[in-house]
């Protein structure tokens, strides 16, 4: 095809054409296309996606020399009818076009050169040639792209060859790499002229709006990433849903919810210190407690606690008497752990016996010296596990 429907009008939604040919590649099933309305992946605009007689169309690519239609099933040579997922297109042409006009913006009024263009499935980015933006210089630069959109500057294509483009003042990072032949711009009237190849709304207006999100260091310039369109009226829906929440669950109104928030944050690190305390306190009185039987291998069941507990119990067994074993398990959601441990005057050979626990149980476990622990689906098989460690009490092994 010498010029595509998407190109002649970013507008088509729909297209009867035909398939030219089909085949495969790596198990995925491709057409070719005498016309199409899907824009392929390339320029930092991702690829359209629809519709191709009624089978998805899951992405296109240029492949040697021709465009790939990547289908979920395959399709045979023949008449095709092509249906363009509109909603993703007219974002794209959104926040394309609006990225177009930010980098003319920030180029003309700041002297930023954008370097590279992303756009990401919800929110996009430029990188600048800027060591940093102050919070202030991003409120100029937002609403002097506002500005431009309100002035409804009309947007236009058009092909040139190399020798008219060499006589044009345009604004570009770059051709492909082995390109040749005739050049396409894309113009903002009165603001920009850039080579591009995706597509592009009619007038600034269309972008409706463009709200800069915040930035980021990166390779000695400035990431800046921005929502425009249809995405910032999702994004603030998205946000004052999660306020009304927000309202409801502090008992705040939008103003003080930070301030609320900050007071919960701070109760909840009291009662976690608090909870901390109280838990020392509590291995020490169950330690205390354990380590005063009188049989050489102590064991308990721990309900609902975790490895880092049992590590802390058996630590405080073994110091009050160091000549015990100490078998401890616990079923922290739904999972069963175990810590076996001995202390230096524990005749008890901890990895042999771990090794054993661990397969009595059907555990993952392991450990070195005197301390082996590991996870059990369940503790089902604690009581076999626990016969086996007391046989091994009575035998004095």
């Amino acid at each position: 095809m010498s010029t595509p429907a998407y190109e002649r009008d970013p507008f088509a939604t729909v297209l009867e054409t035909r398939i030219l040919a089909s085949g495969e590649e790596r198990g995925r099933p491709f057409v070719l296309l005498e016309d199409t309305v899907f824009y392929p992946e390339g320029g930092g605009q991702p690829c359209d996606l629809g519709m191709v007689n009624g089978v998805a169309v899951v992405e296109v690519q240029k492949r040697e020399g021709g465009i790939r239609h990547y289908l979920a099933a395959a399709l045979p040579v023949g008449p095709a009818s092509l249906q363009l997922d509109w909603i993703r297109r007219f974002d794209h042409m959104q926040q394309h076009t609006g990225q177009h006009l930010l980098t003319a913006v920030a180029q003309d009024q700041f002297k930023w050169g954008t370097t590279a263009f992303h756009l990401g499935g919800t929110v996009c980015d430029i990188e600048l040639d800027a060591p940093s933006i102050s919070p202030a210089e991003m409120e100029r630069l937002e609403e002097a792209v506002a500005a431009e959109i309100r002035a409804r500057r009309e947007v236009t294509a058009r092909w040139v060859n190399p020798e008219a483009y060499g006589a044009e003042a345009v604004r570009s990072r770059g051709l492909p790499e082995g390109h040749t032949g005739d050049i396409r711009l894309v113009q903002i009237a009165g603001v920009d002229l850039n080579t591009c190849g995706g597509t592009h709304l009619h007038h600034t207006g269309e972008i409706e709006a463009l709200k800069l999100l915040g930035t980021e260091g990166i390779r000695g310039g400035t990431r800046l990433y921005y929502v425009a369109g249809r995405r910032a009226r999702l994004r603030l829906g998205a946000h004052e849903e999660r306020n009304a929440r927000l309202r409801t669950l502090l008992g705040a109104p939008d103003e003080e919810l930070v301030a609320a928030l900050q007071i919960k944050l701070d109760q909840l690190l009291a009662l976690e210190r608090r909870s901390r305390k109280l838990e020392e306190e509590l291995v020490e009185f169950q330690a205390a407690a354990l380590a005063a039987r009188p049989d050489a291998l102590v064991e308990a069941h721990l309900e609902g606690r975790d490895m880092a507990f049992l590590q802390k119990l058996a630590r405080g067994i073994l110091a009050a008497d160091p000549a015990k074993a100490v078998f401890l398990t616990a079923d922290p959601g739904g999972q069963g752990l175990f810590l076996l441990t001995a202390g230096a005057g524990s005749r008890l050979e901890v990895p042999s016996v771990g090794q054993a626990v661990a397969g009595i149980l059907g555990a993952k476990g392991g450990g070195s010296g005197k301390s082996f622990q590991g996870k059990a689906p369940s503790l089902s098989a604690r009581g076999e596990a626990l016969a086996h460690l007391l046989h091994w009490a009575e035998m004095g092994q």
